[in-house]
């Protein structure tokens, strides 16, 4: 059954931190419903298509409806990652059904589901954004809360802390000569390495790593598909 917020709710407000008294049941704090005859000063009222903004909109009260539309934005990925997870665990027969139905790309669901498997919510930290938390996904736990931690004290971005993680890999020598490992080779084209090379740029680590880390993140995405799907009773 809907509620009344529901069935209302065409338009939201940004609402400013000051101007807050309550967080109405099941709604984000910091968002409310349209108020009647318009938004007052100082609101952001977002709709399906854009956002609606005050001719007089203050400078803090515009900074201020960033950081709000930014929370919402990043918390979306866990709240994403989560109903996947919940979807596939319950619904393993019909899941994929009713994401089409919310007309949802599968392959971004995942991505946010495989991060959402590897941290608990006890552990997620909310002055990290869900970028940081999958820059270190494919990690141990032990070395995701090291890393975490240290992001978090240092205030770092998601780039900082992959940079620094990175320079740590590389001014870790290795104690002896590395044990001669049988080589791969594998024929791909030309214009697959370049924008593989554009991604690994964009992401300020080299291709090789970035080749590692894709790789390793789909492969436990895939493994955790494989895992959850329900042996046939014969």
């Amino acid at each position: 059954m809907n509620t009344a917020g529901e069935t209302r709710a065409k338009k939201i407000a940004l609402i400013p931190v000051q101007a807050q008294t309550h967080s109405p049941s099941g709604q984000v704090p910091g968002v409310g419903l349209r108020p009647p005859g318009g938004p007052p000063a100082g609101q952001v009222l977002t709709t399906g298509v854009g956002l609606e903004m005050p001719t007089a909109l203050s400078f803090d009260d515009w900074e201020r409806a960033g950081r709000q539309l930014a929370r919402i934005v990043d918390s979306s990925c866990w709240w994403l990652g989560d109903w996947l997870v919940y979807g596939k665990a319950h619904y393993a027969d019909r899941y994929q059904r009713g994401i089409c139905a919310a007309g949802l790309q599968y392959q971004t669901l995942r991505n946010y589901a495989w991060v959402s498997r590897r941290f608990d919510v006890s552990r997620r930290r909310a002055k990290l954004s869900f970028q940081h938390h999958a820059e270190v996904a494919s990690l141990p736990q032990g070395e995701q809360d090291v890393w975490l931690e240290r992001a978090e004290e240092a205030m770092w971005s998601t780039k900082q802390l992959r940079n620094a993680i990175r320079d740590e890999r590389t001014d870790i020598a290795p104690a002896k000569e590395k044990k001669a490992v049988a080589v791969r080779r594998l024929e791909v084209p030309d214009n697959r390495v370049r924008r593989w090379r554009q991604a690994a740029e964009q992401s300020g680590i080299d291709l090789e790593n970035w080749v590692m880390a894709t790789l390793d993140r789909e492969a436990g995405a895939t493994l955790a598909d494989l895992e959850e799907v329900p042996a046939l009773s014969l």
